[in-house]
């Protein structure tokens, strides 16, 4: 993984009281964004195409225990080929 867990579950704590709402935020290829959906299905979820139609942006409002949760979530969608998290 190319940034520090550490430092960003930090962060988290520093700047956030949990349990709360938490917004994710990816791009992804158009055909794997069921990929990034089933990182968390619970919550809202909110999808829009690129013009092209090539990539959509995902956006997932969820109800988060701890920085851990989060965390969890950047490390499994970086595992998804050309997803991007904002």
């Amino acid at each position: 993984m190319s940034w520090d867990t550490i430092e960003f579950r930090q962060k988290l704590d520093d700047q956030h009281t949990f349990p709360e709402e938490y917004i994710f935020k990816f791009i992804v290829p158009s055909d794997s964004v069921a990929k990034v959906v089933d990182l968390w299905s619970r919550g809202e979820i909110r999808k829009k195409p690129s013009s092209k139609g090539n990539y959509t942006s995902v956006t997932i409002i969820a109800q988060v225990d701890n920085s851990d949760q989060i965390v969890d979530i950047y490390q499994r969608a970086s595992k998804i080929e050309g997803c991007i998290a904002l």
